[in-house]
């Protein structure tokens, strides 16, 4: 999480969407950057509205414009998924060495997940169901749009590093898991899709 206090902007670290690129290029411009522990780094938009927000609000007398990006639903799971296919992983439960994509999946979409398939939703980090959400929102595919926005914002030039890059894996899937993956978090595609024209609504709301 960055925020930028001269400019009233906040960037919330949607995981799996490039935020160590993103927080290594802006960190030096930021009135704030948390980048450790992830519980930090990651503040979702509800837990920014609910304990941050309040706080930089009283401080600065308004509240600040929060931005983050999204990532197409499939390929965000894929890389967590290889990710989480490291040969040194901190937490080997987490692993997803040995696993398929099919199954890595359907671990996903079970209850209770197992561990390696826990990795949450965006729709949920982004824009809870009570509560206000992220003001805009970026898509991952279209990265420039956010780097212009930015450098529109904090007026200088932007060049975001290639870091934390996941392993190449297949990301092979079966129709019917896919079928059921679309089905069961509709509230994800939609909001992805929601993005292309430019409506930060719950589209599901």
């Amino acid at each position: 999480m960055l925020v930028f206090w001269k400019e009233r902007l906040v960037y919330l670290a949607t995981p799996k969407t490039g935020t160590t690129a993103i927080e290594t290029a802006l960190e030096s411009l930021a009135s704030l950057a948390i980048q450790r522990p992830p519980e930090l780094k990651h503040t979702s938009a509800h837990r920014y509205w609910r304990y941050i927000a309040p706080y930089l609000a009283a401080a600065a007398d308004e509240d600040f414009f929060v931005v983050a990006v999204m990532r197409e639903p499939i390929d965000w799971l894929g890389s967590w998924y290889r990710y989480n296919q490291r040969e040194k992983m901190f937490r080997p439960e987490r692993s997803t060495a040995g696993i398929s994509f099919d199954t890595f999946i359907e671990g996903y979409l079970s209850d209770p997940q197992p561990d390696y398939a826990n990795v949450g939703q965006q729709s949920r980090f982004l824009m809870p169901q009570k509560g206000p959400g992220v003001d805009r929102i970026f898509r991952y595919d279209d990265m420039d749009s956010l780097v212009g926005f930015l450098e529109d914002r904090l007026n200088c030039e932007i060049l975001l590093p290639r870091l934390n890059v996941s392993p190449e894996g297949s990301l092979d899937l079966a129709p019917d898991i896919e079928a059921r993956l679309r089905r069961e978090r509709a509230r994800e595609f939609a909001l992805f899709d929601s993005l292309k024209t430019g409506c930060y609504n719950d589209p599901l709301a």
